[in-house]
């Protein structure tokens, strides 16, 4: 099974394109971790064609709010429809699980004892800075911190939050986190 851990940065904020639709935003770079090759990449807008044959040969993508932000936001930008891409949001499947949702660097710091090394408005400043290689550290320390809180998740099945001065951990059911596959797409390559 071929899985990829993924997270987006953006050009701009809801507040600037005025709507809470992710496909309204732009991407400034995007980072991957592939299972398969154990490697990180990363992706701007000008090499977005580079990554569309590893996502068609993907099998799940991993992210935090994936299903809600990344996912249709990256899907403005593919000629197909990533959703036929097997996917696991991690928030979504912690809402699930205690019926509520929370930062990822929440869960990260309680679980794994590393959280973020910033937030989403910082990348922005960055982008209107010029400062793609703060905005791809950044960017990657995302992506592994969300994959070293997926694969405790699998080992453990369990994940922890803070919560005051408390941490609090809960089961968290990962029995299908393997068995969510992709439909066959094949849009950008050739036939």
């Amino acid at each position: 099974m071929r899985k990829i851990v993924f997270d987006i940065e953006t050009q701009n904020t809801f507040q600037e394109v005025g709507s809470n639709d992710p496909a309204k935003l732009d991407i400034s770079l995007l980072v991957i971790f592939d299972y398969k090759t154990n490697e990180y990449l990363t992706f701007t807008q000008d090499n977005l064609s580079d990554l569309w044959p590893i996502l068609e040969k993907t099998d799940m993508l991993i992210g935090y709010n994936s299903d809600h932000f990344d996912i249709p936001l990256l899907n403005k930008y593919y000629p197909g429809d990533l959703s036929a891409v097997g996917s696991l949001d991690i928030l979504a499947e912690i809402r699930k699980s205690i019926g509520k949702g929370m930062r990822l660097d929440n869960v990260a710091e309680a679980t794994i004892g590393v959280g973020k090394s910033g937030h989403g408005l910082q990348a922005i400043e960055w982008w209107k800075a010029g400062e793609m290689d703060k905005i791809e550290k950044y960017c990657r320390q995302d992506v592994k911190v969300t994959k070293d809180v997926y694969e405790y998740a699998l080992k453990h099945g369990k994940l922890k939050y803070k919560d005051l001065l408390d941490t609090i951990a809960f089961d968290i059911d990962t029995n299908d986190w393997d068995t969510r596959t992709s439909k066959a797409i094949n849009y950008t390559l050739p036939l």
